[in-house]
C-alpha cells in the first residue's frame, strides 16, 4: 500500500502518486477530498512533484482513497510503485502527435500572423516594421487575455518555471498586466523605443527561465496561455520566446 514513511502506535503515513494536479485549486480540492475520509488525519500535497502524502489513524486501501476523488475524475491517485509519476497531461501528450498538442498554439500564431499580415498592407504596400509590430501587438493582447481568464492558476504555473516570480510571487501577477500595456504599446505605436527596449528584456528575462527549466528536464506546464490548454514545457517554448525577442530586437535597433 503506497510507500510506507513511517509508523507511530496506530498513526501511519503514505506516499502516494497524484496525477491531473495543475494549479493551487486542484491542491485544495484533492486534499479537501482525502481529508473527507474517515481515518485520514493530514494530507499534503505537493504538486511539483506529483505526489500526495496522506496520513490515517488505520489501514485504508488505495481504492478507498481514489474513490473519495469521484467527483474529480481527473485526479488519478495510485501506490507510488506502481505508477507513472508524470502528470496525466504529460502522459496523455506522449500519445498524441506533436500537431495535436501544439495546435492551439499553432492557431493563436496563426490568427495573429494573419492579421499583422493583412493590416501590414493596408495602403498598398507590405511593410515588415509595420508588420512585426502588429504581430507583436496580437501576441500580447491574446496571450495575456488568455491568462487573466484564471489568473491565479497562471501565477502558480508560471512560479514553477519563471525566475522572477520564483523569488518574487507578485511577478506572476503583474505579468499578465505587462503583457496587456505591451499589447496596447504596439498598438498605438507608443514610444517605440522604450515599447521595444522593455519587450526585449521580458523576453529575456522569461526565455531564461524557460531554458534552465527544459534542458533540466522538468516535467511542467507552459503557462503562455494561461491554463486554458495544458501545454507542455519544450523547445517549442523556447522558440516562442526566441522569435518575440528577435522581433523586438529587429525593431529596436534601427531606433537607437
Amino acid at each position: 500500500m503506497g510507500n510506507f514513511v513511517q509508523q507511530n502506535k496506530s498513526i501511519m503515513t503514505h506516499t502516494y502518486l497524484i496525477s491531473g494536479i495543475t494549479c493551487a485549486g486542484c491542491e485544495k480540492k484533492v486534499k479537501s477530498a482525502l481529508t473527507a475520509v474517515k481515518g485520514v488525519t493530514e494530507v499534503v500535497v505537493d504538486r511539483a512533484s506529483g505526489e500526495v502524502q496522506v496520513t490515517m489513524q488505520q489501514h485504508i486501501a488505495t481504492g478507498q482513497l481514489q474513490y473519495a476523488l469521484k467527483d474529480y475524475p481527473k485526479y488519478r491517485l495510485t501506490e507510488k510503485n506502481t505508477a507513472s509519476p508524470l502528470p496525466s497531461f504529460i502522459n496523455n501528450e506522449e500519445k498524441r502527435s506533436w500537431i495535436s498538442i501544439y495546435k492551439p498554439l499553432l492557431w493563436v500564431f496563426g490568427y495573429i500572423m494573419l492579421i499583422a499580415v493583412i493590416t501590414s498592407n493596408s495602403t498598398g504596400g507590405f511593410e515588415m516594421d509595420k508588420m512585426l509590430r502588429h504581430f507583436m501587438a496580437g501576441f500580447f493582447l491574446a496571450f495575456s487575455f488568455f491568462k487573466m481568464l484564471d489568473l491565479n492558476g497562471f501565477a502558480d504555473s508560471y512560479r514553477m518555471y519563471d525566475i522572477v516570480a520564483r523569488q518574487i510571487p507578485a511577478w506572476a501577477y503583474i505579468y499578465p498586466f505587462v503583457e496587456l500595456g505591451l499589447g496596447l504599446a504596439f498598438v498605438l505605436n507608443l514610444n517605440p523605443v522604450v515599447t521595444n527596449a522593455i519587450t526585449l528584456v521580458v523576453m529575456m528575462v522569461s526565455l531564461a527561465g524557460v531554458l534552465q527549466s527544459v534542458f533540466n528536464k522538468r516535467k511542467i506546464r507552459c503557462a503562455c496561455l494561461g491554463t486554458v490548454f495544458n501545454l507542455p514545457m519544450t523547445t517549442v517554448t523556447i522558440v516562442e520566446d526566441g522569435l518575440m525577442i528577435l522581433m523586438s530586437a529587429w525593431m529596436l535597433l534601427p531606433l537607437i
